[in-house]
């Protein structure tokens, strides 16, 4: 039996992957180490979103290959998926497992397998599996893989494949027995939760959010990153209301330019994510809202700019995961000339600036006020991290351990992204 130090890129998805390896190794009596240093092997979970993460994966397999040129290297994810020649140069004995092939890792750490790279597509169902959780306290559901879509810029698209949905009893099933043994949060993850069940002929996602709602324990729900482009909205709102959901609301848009909505091939209009928004923002005054802008796509001109400007300066997005736009071998928007680099950063920049400026007051509206929290973190001595309903983060310092509790806090301090609370 041997030890493995895992370290982990990218998405709530590529989180649970590495919960499941870990949980795979473990079962077949393999332990997890802290540090690399004391493992005998070294799993990089990869992601291929941005090329500033693979940038930052590839430099940190040349490292650990310098460091540890004797330890055995497993490099999986969707970077292994697309990249595998690629990484091979970076570590010639790197060990190359895809997105469909998490379930052999564990023969792969205590064996020399004849075939090093292995990326061939087959369904791998990632639920119902051994994991050990990085947080115990929470649970990540994966409920699909792959997407409907085909956007592009997306070499997630390359690497996961088509939808494929997992059966609703299996995750069931799964959550159930995360509950069990004592998860008190679960989080819905896929490349867009909103197409669960789209591959079997009908939207299914409302039904099974019911489901999962109707189940007998104590726990709150984030349902994680949905698109607009088969986005089930009235259903949505009245299942929003339950209270063991959080109020929070993940719409990546990309672009408020419908003209570069276009060229993306996002399948929707800003018109109808503006409308998703506004709905839930009215019948939800203090949900949490996240989007996604890319910013310097290749065909983007001043006038496109300038929406994704009024759009963060109309709907006050409270987190923004911008990116600027990468450019990814097999993907359509490879073919396309970037834009100059200093355009693209001035965009980057304007956008930032205004985002954080329109979010800097929203949280002020809490000051001074009593609120229930979830304490769902610990984040070092007597220093924890909570979320109310609407999924605001709030920091809170303790001497008493109250991890895993839910309590009253008073807010007295306000920052952009986060509060600071004080226990009552």
């Amino acid at each position: 039996m041997a030890s493995a130090y895992i370290q982990t890129y990218g998405c709530s998805a590529n989180q649970n992957n590495s919960e499941i390896v870990a949980g795979l190794l473990a079962r077949d009596g393999n332990t997890i180490a802290n540090d690399v240093a004391s493992a005998d092997a070294i799993i990089i979970n990869t992601c291929t979103v941005k090329e500033k993460t693979t940038d930052k994966i590839k430099r940190r397999i040349q490292d650990l290959q310098r460091l540890f040129p004797n330890k055995k290297m497993i490099v999986t994810g969707c970077m292994a998926q697309t990249d595998g020649e690629k990484i091979k140069k970076l570590n010639r004995n790197a060990i190359i497992v895809g997105t469909d092939h998490y379930t052999e890792i564990p023969s792969m750490l205590n064996e020399s397998p004849l075939i090093s790279i292995r990326t061939a597509k087959q369904k791998e169902e990632k639920i119902l599996l051994p994991k050990i959780f990085n947080n115990n306290l929470i649970a990540i559901a994966q409920i699909s893989e792959g997407c409907v879509s085909n956007c592009t810029f997306c070499k997630t698209k390359i690497a996961k494949g088509n939808l494929q949905s997992y059966p609703q009893e299996k995750i069931l099933q799964s959550i159930t027995q995360d509950l069990q043994n004592g998860a008190q949060e679960v989080w819905l993850t896929s490349q867009g939760n909103e197409n669960y069940g789209m591959d079997q002929g009908k939207n299914k996602l409302s039904e099974l959010l019911k489901n999962i709602l109707a189940l007998p324990f104590d726990f709150k729900l984030r349902i994680g990153m949905m698109n607009p482009i088969n986005f089930p909205i009235d259903d949505l709102i009245t299942i929003y209301k339950h209270p063991k959901i959080y109020k929070f609301l993940h719409l990546p848009i990309q672009s408020a330019s419908n003209r570069i909505l276009k060229d993306m091939k996002r399948g929707y209009t800003i018109e109808k994510a503006e409308k998703i928004i506004k709905t839930f923002k009215k019948r939800f005054p203090h949900i949490t809202f996240a989007t996604d802008i890319i910013t310097g796509y290749p065909t983007e001109n001043e006038e496109d700019h300038q929406k994704n400007l009024q759009f963060i300066q109309t709907l006050q997005p409270d987190i923004l995961n911008l990116s600027k736009f990468s450019k990814h071998k097999g993907t359509q928007a490879d073919a396309l000339k970037n834009l100059p680099i200093k355009i693209v950063n001035q965009r980057n920049t304007e956008i930032m600036r205004l985002h954080r400026q329109t979010t800097a007051g929203r949280k002020r509206h809490y000051l001074n006020k009593i609120i229930e929290v979830f304490i769902n973190t610990k984040k070092g001595n007597n220093f924890y991290e909570a979320r109310d309903e609407n999924y605001n983060i709030i920091l809170i310092s303790s001497l008493e351990n109250i991890l895993g509790k839910t309590i009253h806090v008073k807010i007295i301090n306000t920052g952009v992204h986060h509060m600071i609370g004080e226990k009552i």
